[in-house]
């Protein structure tokens, strides 16, 4: 259980760590930049943590399972397996739509539109940024809840 709550920890720190980051660091610090620097950097700075949250996601999703499994159930539990489980799903509409459009806008030259995909990516990240947060709360504090 020590094992599969170590992998659960730290993949939540990866993916809501890389939110934050990408929200309050990067997007901040590329602003300044013409969009045909700023795109093409945030795809690459994306395209290289995206599949650090799919893997984050599937420790997430096994390392949980297997500690409920375990007899790892409270309301504190159930609450942020809910809202992981909302943040998977805002997190694969996010990868299949916006960011497929904002790829190929990028692609066919469109800044613009690959602009406006790239507002879309960044409300789900802020949305799901939101989520992990109070997810990181409750998992921090649930035990006091008793």
């Amino acid at each position: 259980m020590i094992f599969g709550l170590l992998l659960h920890i730290l993949a939540a720190t990866i993916w809501v760590g890389g939110m934050f980051f990408a929200h309050f660091m990067l997007r901040p610090a590329a602003a300044p930049l013409e969009p045909g620097v700023r795109l093409p950097l945030m795809r690459r700075a994306l395209a290289r943590f995206f599949p650090w949250v799919w893997v984050s996601i599937a420790l997430l999703a096994l390392s949980g399972a297997g500690m409920i499994k375990l007899g790892a159930d409270s309301l504190s539990i159930q609450i942020m397996m809910g809202l992981g489980i909302v943040m998977m799903l805002a997190f694969g509409h996010l990868y299949f739509a916006p960011w497929r459009r904002f790829q190929r806008a990028l692609d066919g030259g469109d800044l613009p539109a690959a602009a406006a995909q790239l507002t879309q990516v960044r409300a789900i990240v802020t949305f799901n940024l939101v989520l992990g947060l109070v997810v990181v709360a409750i998992g921090a504090t649930g035990r006091y809840w008793q």
